[in-house]
């Protein structure tokens, strides 16, 4: 059946900010569902608030309404668009959310706009806990034993009817958020009650535990024509008690019979028939290891995390066909993209392992709470594949970017036996790690299953390991022993660390004895057809399935990895479109990556893709397979960048800023030799290698000082320090980064910070625009909130931005993109941080100000200049309205996480807010990043000596506003001095009802909360910023924030009449 009659204009609505649960996955889903709407000739309006995202491109969408996803919005798009109907199951949690609540507002069934593929009543039946249980006894599937409840109580006496440990699920909600396992009734009161503020219908599930049986998921899919297919089982390594989005995922499933995968595909296509899901869906399992018994856990209706994986592990385009399903078509109708020949009904087959490795933020958090659990912490993953598990399991490990090499940790070689036990009973992020040190150490499989449940073939893989690693330590690396240790997946450094010699000598040695990788097509049908999808990776068998045309002009793109705090899904955005600005100019555009969720491992985006890992000796044996002209690696993040010097050591030509431009950016001798001589003024500093100068460096410049280590992204390990204990401190534990690298100390300046994008060709120097942070420099620039343009800078400091950005990219030089941050402090302007690549906010200026500066910049590199395509030198002029991006944060995923604000970055993700008023613009932001602001109630305001003069004017403001202040004694005293009447409350060490009781009695509306000098991860500060994080209080930590929510909150009444436009229609007003 083909496209819908009547069907011209579609709304598509996306899935909003990156936060743990909900990643790029719905980045690449939602760009190929608008590509594939595109395709067919339909009309396609799309709201989106990410401005990171290829997704809320101005070409993925016909208009693009960059605004915050509520029930209010979409009304006014309905209003404005008249769409003909509605896809929301590409939007991940917050699609489907919403889709419900239109419904339950009445605005479907008012206005008449379907809603495509998914059903309503499908998505309810899969979602409500309540409903999916029914559904569940009404057909016949198993599910644990388990009770809906709307209270802490009604929990409580369910859990000791069944007893414990139970599992609580709350409903509508995303990865795990709210929910966790419970061992007694202190930790189930505790979960259900962050459970129920975090589930929108406050309803939750408590089931009995299952942990410890298999997890095994299946992805499905169903036409309207009740045509089914499986298109891959996947296996957790972990059993049943870790979140899926936190376990070590293999497809396809490796343990199970042939008996027990028939039984479980049977249930997963009964269950999409009975719920009548059209598109795909992922059900997941728990299968009892010893016996056929099996659960149902849970039904997601949409595409998740797990299509992603599924897609890219199997090659078939679940987003794609999903949205031909809900625009009319059947599975027989839609025409597999990967062979050519087949169709979608086609089961795809692999004859490959695939595997996903979590990347968790603990390397940002060093306090966290590390243990794994049903609550999803990992901010990223990766993908590896290969002929066997071990292969791809060590492909992944380096992957990962955490500075392992192999399996062995060193910090765990001088762990006791005792401590290694106890380590392997509680699952954290270490654990394959841990599991690989209790090998090494002689245990059994047995002991180590008995403890962990890990199915023994998995263990057996990683023993394999183990076990090769010491043959290889024990005999001379001759060619059968090189060859072996390649195809189980060694890479170069880890077999030169076992062995003591470089890493260069065993590549030498590698050629020497002609072992060379072959690179294997991914076909989604084990080779029974030709692919025509270029889609590979590596192993070390005997057939290259890689063919080269020689006549071809070729570049290979270095992708950004794992999406990890600091480094996001900016950066693929960038990969993107240098693949699309390459494919344009004619150049074969070829890339690697190992990111299973984002748009650059989309089957189609580039002309060949290698799924490998982004280290020195894998793109390296691509760059000597492919022999590509030259190599890009100005957008991939520092991934990239680290890449450049290895690469130019081998005469590799990068095109764009060389090597040495980084280098004078990055090594602080040569760039303070380089600002002395443009004559720029920087903050003073001094590079040390010791605690003892860094003391003295920072008696020298005086405190506070800002300390960093040199070559660092998303302002990894810097801090912020008042004294020398502090200092002391962070040199014994952050500064352990790197010994190669000196530890920056620089002056710390508390003024205005300034941020600069720019494109360069050697000549001329073109600037979209100067943004300007609201929180003052402290605050690492992807933490605070940019407004664009900016706002209150003196014609002054503008000047001095501009020439001083055109002196540093020409001093360079520069070859394409430079990001720069300056602060205006006492009238002075001073340069902080030069970045000669892209930065996280190209995605932002690129799309308000209509540049694409990614194909400015590839086109540079191929040879253009900027006067050849159309632009002029120095600041274009600002637009007529505002845009800000607003940084939104996953605390409340992780726990014993500090949310204080410094130079350290701590966002996941980001949303824009853009209107013609800056404080509409701003409101708009916070509304987007989810920050409820209420227009009355009470603040809980607890304030350090050093803000009060700046804070106390701002409390009396919304007390006048018609707030009610709750205070502890000092802040209360300081607030009843300048005449504010505020309530007096405990601290925490005075007994109760303290502060923290307030926050969770539901007694407060939000917090303001700042912080002493000093870190201490358990202070009476640090409680009430968690209490209020986890119950979601809004909790504001900088005075900046704080002011600007006091300026916007009077603009709300507006809110509701304001007319909407899409980002097509501000840039056209430019």
């Amino acid at each position: 059946m083909p496209l819908k009659q009547g069907l011209k204009k579609v709304l598509v609505i996306g899935s909003g900010p990156i936060i743990i649960g909900q990643a790029a996955e719905f980045d690449y889903a939602g760009t190929q569902a608008c590509r594939t709407l595109k395709e067919e000739g339909l009309e396609v309006v799309l709201l989106n608030s990410n401005p990171a995202t290829i997704m809320t491109d101005t070409n993925i969408a016909d208009r693009v309404y960059m605004e915050p996803i509520t029930v209010g919005t979409v009304t006014k798009i309905l209003k404005r668009e008249k769409p003909d109907g509605i896809i929301a199951n590409l939007g991940g949690q917050v699609g489907l959310n919403m889709a419900l609540a239109l419904d339950t507002a009445g605005i479907l069934e008012k206005t008449g706009v379907p809603l495509l593929g998914m059903p309503l009543d499908a998505i309810k039946r899969a979602e409500d806990r309540e409903l999916f249980k029914q559904t569940m006894q009404d057909i016949g599937e198993p599910i644990p034993e388990s009770a809906i409840v709307h209270s802490t109580e009604e929990a409580v006496v369910f859990a000791e009817t069944i007893g414990y440990p139970v599992i609580v699920r709350p409903a509508y909600t995303l990865g795990g958020t709210g929910g966790g396992n419970a061992g007694n009734r202190d930790e189930l009161q505790v979960i259900v009650e962050k459970g129920l503020k975090n589930s929108p219908i406050k309803q939750v599930l408590i089931e009995r535990s299952v942990a410890g049986y298999k997890e095994i998921e299946f992805e499905v899919m169903r036409d309207d024509n009740d045509n089914c297919i499986t298109i891959c089982s996947m296996e957790n390594i972990d059993p049943v008690g870790i979140h899926t989005g936190d376990s070590i995922v293999v497809a396809p499933a490796q343990t199970l019979t042939d008996e027990e995968y028939q039984m479980l595909r049977y249930s997963a296509l009964k269950i999409i028939r009975s719920l009548k899901i059209a598109g795909g869906c992922n059900v997941q399992y728990a299968l009892d290891p010893f016996s056929k018994k099996y659960y149902v856990i849970e039904v997601n209706p949409r595409v998740s995390r797990s299509s992603a994986l599924a897609s890219k592990a199997t090659g078939y385009p679940i987003a794609k066909v999903t949205t031909k399903i809900a625009i009319g078509y059947s599975l027989d109708e839609i025409p597999n993209t990967v062979t050519g020949v087949t169709t979608a009904c086609f089961e795809p087959a692999i004859d490959y392992v695939v595997l996903k490795v979590p990347r968790w933020p603990f390397d940002k958090f060093v306090f966290g709470d590390r243990r794994l659990g049903t609550q999803m912490k990992a901010t990223g993953e990766v993908m590896a594949i290969d002929r066997s598990f071990e292969a791809a399991f060590l492909k992944s490990i380096r992957s990962l970017e955490i500075g392992i090499t192999g399996l062995r940790l060193a910090e765990l070689k001088n762990i006791s036996d005792q401590n290694l036990r106890e380590r392997l009973k509680i699952a954290d992020d270490e654990r394959m790690f841990i599991l690989a040190e209790a090998f090494s150490r002689g245990s059994s499989i047995d002991d180590v299953w008995e403890t962990t449940r890990i199915d023994k073939y998995f263990l057996k893989k990683m023993k394999n390991i183990i076990d090769f690693a010491q043959h290889i330590k024990s005999n001379e690396l001759d060619k059968e022993i090189l060859q072996e240790a390649k195809k189980m997946g060694f890479s170069d450094v880890e077999i030169a660390e076992i062995k003591g010699i470089t890493e260069n000598a065993v590549r030498q040695l590698r050629k020497e004895h002609n072992i060379l990788p072959t690179y294997k097509l991914v076909d989604t049908c084990a080779a029974e057809f030709d692919a025509v999808s270029p889609y590979f990776y590596s192993c070390y068998e005997l057939e290259n399935e890689a063919l080269h045309d020689t006549q071809v002009r070729k570049v290979l793109v270095v992708g950004s990895g794992p999406i990890r705090i600091g480094q996001g899904v900016e950066f693929d955005y960038c990969s993107v479109h240098c693949v699309w600005a390459l494919r344009d100019a004619g150049i074969k555009a070829i890339i690697v990556n190992n990111n299973p969720e984002t748009v650059s491992t989309d089957f189609d985006i580039s002309d060949r893709l290698y799924f490998e890992p982004l280290i020195f000796e894998d793109v390296m044996n691509i760059i000597e397979e492919e022999q590509p002209e030259g190599v890009v690696v100005q957008f991939g993040g520092q991934t990239a960048i680290n890449l450049a010097n290895p690469l130019t050591r081998e005469n590799i030509k990068l095109l764009g800023t060389t090597n040495d431009s980084i280098d004078r950016a990055e090594d602080r001798n040569r760039f303070d030799m380089m600002v002395e001589k443009l004559g720029i003024p920087r903050p003073p500093g001094i590079s040390v290698y010791t605690v003892e100068d860094a003391i003295l460096a920072a008696q020298k410049i005086g405190f506070p000082v800002l300390v960093r280590p040199s070559y660092v992204l998303g302002g990894r390990a810097m801090e912020i320090v008042y004294n020398n204990e502090e200092l002391e401190q962070y040199m014994q534990t952050a500064a352990k980064i790197n010994r190669e690298h000196p530890v920056l100390v620089d002056k710390y300046l508390l003024g205005k910070e300034i941020e600069v994008d720019a494109v360069c060709d050697g000549k001329s120097v073109l600037i979209p625009g100067i943004m300007q942070h609201i929180e003052r420099a402290g605050v690492h620039s992807g933490d605070s909130m940019a407004v664009f343009p900016a706002y209150s800078l003196s014609s002054e400091i503008t000047d001095k931005v501009i020439d001083y950005t055109r002196k540093l990219a020409l001093e360079l030089p520069v070859i394409g993109l430079i990001n720069i941050q300056f602060v205006e402090y006492e009238n002075e302007l001073y340069v902080l941080e030069v970045n000669p690549r892209s930065s996280r906010t190209i995605p932002f200026i690129s799309k308000v100000t209509g540049i694409p500066m990614v194909k400015l910049a590839v086109e540079i590199m191929l040879g253009k200049s900027l006067a050849d395509m159309g632009y002029k030198d120095g600041l274009q002029s600002p637009p007529e309205f505002f845009a800000v991006k607003v940084p939104v944060f996953s605390f409340n995923k992780l726990e014993q996480v500090d949310i204080t604000l410094g130079p350290e970055m701590k966002s996941t993700g980001e949303v824009m807010g853009i209107d013609r008023s800056l404080k509409m613009a701003i409101y708009k932001g916070l509304i987007a990043a989810g920050l409820e602001i209420p227009k009355k109630g009470t603040i809980v305001a607890t304030i350090a000596d050093k803000d009060k003069e700046e804070a106390l004017p701002l409390l009396q403001k919304f007390a006048q506003n018609g707030f009610k202040l709750v205070s502890t004694h000092g802040t209360a005293k300081a607030l009843q001095q300048i005449g504010v009447e505020a309530e007096i409350v405990k601290k925490i060490s005075e007994g109760s009802p303290n502060i923290v009781d307030l926050i969770r009695e539901g007694k407060v509306d939000f917090c303001v909360n700042t912080l002493n000098h000093g870190r201490r991860p358990f202070s009476d500060g640090f409680q009430i910023r968690r209490a209020a994080v986890e119950l979601n209080v809004p909790c504001l930590t900088s005075l900046d924030t704080l002011k600007v929510i006091q300026e916007v909150i009077r603009e709300v009444d507006n809110m509701q009449d304001l007319e909407i436009y899409s980002l097509q229609e501000y840039i056209a007003q430019q």
